[in-house]
């Protein structure tokens, strides 16, 4: 009988955890697992550990926090794990070559890409502000580059029309976590080769920010109904009305032109509002202090704050 690979498995968010879980219920072999070292959080801002790191606990994994694995005292303590294998998901920490080097088998990653479109850091916004018709996770063998390596597993869904980036997060999280588990098993059985990405069909996923999600209302209603799904539940799109913040969750198109960013109709339905080209009807808000709430209850109540001919974003 041949001896379970010896894993070590990198990651630090809810979505890496996702992928650690599978491994454990499929009674794969972690030895170690590798996260990013305790952040401030919340109002008391203190030290919290990764989803990543909360997991291993409970299971009784080791867990190593280093600052970065440039450090050769960090690449000697992973060397002495006698890794086959080591996988990464969203990790975020750059592996130098000696560390790819390490395990028998190399390192593989799971990225929530379609590859090589979307390499990078948000690949799961990007592809619904872009309109992609679907996406997927890509299980890759990692080199130097960023997310360059030779693609060993491809498994896609399709982008729905109601797909926020948390939605469609969730979805790759359990797909990716399933198409790691079986990477593994071809590659204990010699049974996976990697096909060579096509670098000229490349596209860059930037990281996102809270300027990004500003909205410029001259841009089209279509690409802004993206953005706003998009940028959900993490930046969150956000305008001005009245000199106050407003944080838009949710909007669909709606009907009519004018200057973009009048208000052209505000009914229990919705607040709608004009762009660039076409209309945007925006159907859950969030006003300063307040939480998400559905444009109804806040028409209901302050229905002098969005009256027609108000402009967003002045």
């Amino acid at each position: 009988m041949t001896q379970p690979l010896r894993i070590v498995f990198a990651g630090t968010p809810q979505f890496a955890a996702q992928h650690l879980q599978a491994l454990l219920d499929a009674g794969k072999s972690i030895v170690a697992v590798y996260t990013q070292p305790d952040r401030p959080a919340g109002r008391g801002q203190k030290l919290m550990p990764s989803p990543v790191k909360q997991l291993a606990v409970q299971h009784d994994i080791p867990v190593f926090q280093p600052q970065t694995l440039r450090d050769p005292a960090a690449q000697a303590e992973l060397a002495d794990l006698q890794a086959d294998l080591m996988v990464v998901v969203a990790y975020g920490l750059i592996l130098p070559q000696a560390v790819l080097d390490l395990p028998r088998l190399g390192c593989i990653n799971s990225h929530a890409s379609l590859l090589p479109r979307w390499r990078g850091a948000a690949p799961i916004q990007r592809a619904i502000a872009a309109g992609d018709s679907e996406s997927g996770v890509t299980v890759m063998q990692m080199e130097a580059g960023l997310d360059t390596g030779p693609m060993l597993l491809k498994v896609s869904t399709p982008i729905t029309d109601d797909d926020t980036g948390g939605t469609l997060h969730d979805r790759l999280a359990i797909l990716g976590a399933q198409a790691v588990v079986q990477a593994i098993d071809a590659l204990a059985d010699g049974a996976l080769t990697g096909d060579v990405q096509d670098d000229s069909l490349a596209t860059y996923a930037h990281k996102l920010s809270k300027d990004e999600a500003r909205i410029d209302w001259t841009r089209p209603a279509v690409e802004l109904e993206r953005l706003i799904r998009a940028f959900n539940p993490w930046p969150i799109c956000h305008s001005t009305l009245s000199g106050e913040t407003l944080k838009i969750h949710a909007a669909r198109l709606g009907e009519g032109q004018g200057e973009p960013g009048r208000i052209l109709e505000a009914s229990k339905e919705g607040l709608t509002v004009a762009c660039g080209e076409g209309a945007l009807s925006l159907t859950r808000l969030q006003l300063p202090g307040g939480k998400s709430l559905g444009f109804g209850d806040l028409y209901n109540s302050r229905r002098e704050q969005f009256a027609p001919g108000l402009v967003l974003g002045q």
